[in-house]
């Protein structure tokens, strides 16, 4: 049984997040087939919420399913002592994540945290997450004791870089960022038994990003899109939310989403699950104002779990389209 996460895109993640327990000690190390490994590291069913959590993403699960293999394979020749160019050293792991926000690039990455774990490659399997804010100071000397005192915290396990290319900017000469950038680099290059090290933001930036970093970029052993969600996809991304909040859409308000989603998804921001899960709290909060006008209703529990069509129409949206 894995620790539970949040496993819909766009809702709010932990900065870190222990994984459950690993297999018994020597169980792994032991094994000779596929089958024993999987079934004393339980991956297969880390693997199995991600296809069942996650909507969509399909090149996303397909990777992520390649990389496992990958893992479970060098697992077993380890086993065998046959060595890996010449050394037995750990596989780079270090990853890139790109694509627009909402897409679900920090909750595989907790479940990759989870993979990892459970084969053996990082002893905690947490994950914490940060942004150039938490890496890079403000004056000279300030940059190198905050950026290992978030790799000291993060060894063990995995650290996520979102936005990563703010990092280097080299519009600003009095910028500290390269320092971070050469800490990283000496580290995910010396401490990759220890470390698995995942940047991520805008596709575009990230490949102006890797081309400004050569060195940074050879050290990348996996980079994986994450495209944008379909309607129907953002629709039951919608619903799954609701779901878990005790809320349902009411006769009409399914179809009055499905409206508002086609008009948000060509407007500047959008931004995938995010988007949705802040047009259902505003939802939720026109819900709550129109029922809180009656005051001497008595509510039912329809009334307190159901979304009706007004609630969503009354969103700036409509009223940016009909102007």
């Amino acid at each position: 049984m894995t620790t539970p996460l949040y496993s819909i895109p766009g809702a709010p993640q932990p900065a870190s997040a222990a994984p459950a327990p690993p297999a018994a000690e020597g169980a792994v190390d032991g094994a000779r087939t596929v089958n024993e490994v999987l079934a004393s590291s339980q991956v297969e069913a880390v693997m199995d919420e991600l296809d069942r959590d996650l909507i969509g993403l399909a090149p996303v699960k397909s990777r992520i399913r390649d990389i496992a293999a990958l893992l479970v394979i060098d697992k077993l020749r380890a086993n065998l002592g046959l060595a890996r160019d010449g050394q037995r050293s750990a596989p780079s792991l270090h990853m890139s994540f790109t694509g627009n926000p909402g897409t679900g690039k920090t909750t595989v990455a907790l479940r990759i945290a989870e993979i990892l774990h459970r084969l053996g490659y990082v002893r905690k399997g947490h994950v914490v997450s940060v942004t150039r804010d938490d890496l890079v100071g403000q004056y000279i000397g300030h940059t190198a004791p905050k950026t290992k005192e978030v790799l000291k915290k993060a060894m063990g396990g995995v650290l996520f870089i979102d936005e990563a290319y703010y990092l280097y900017r080299p519009e600003n000469e009095r910028d500290y960022g390269q320092e971070a950038i050469e800490i990283l680099l000496q580290v995910m290059e010396n401490n990759r038994d220890d470390l698995v090290v995942i940047l991520a933001g805008y596709k575009d930036r990230m490949d102006t990003f890797f081309r400004s970093n050569p060195g940074m970029s050879s050290r990348i052993a996996h980079h994986i899109d994450f495209p944008d969600y379909t309607k129907d996809e953002l629709l039951l991304i919608a619903e799954r939310m609701l779901a878990e909040q005790h809320y349902r859409f009411g006769e009409g308000a399914r179809a009055a989403f499905e409206q508002y989603l086609a008009r948000r998804m060509q407007q500047p921001h959008f931004a995938n699950a995010r988007s949705v899960r802040n047009a259902l709290d505003r939802a939720r909060l026109r819900a709550a104002s129109r029922l809180f006008a009656d005051r001497d209703r008595v509510l039912t529990e329809a009334d307190l779990t159901t979304l009706m069509p007004e609630d969503i129409l009354a969103s700036r949206v409509f009223q940016a389209s009909a102007s």
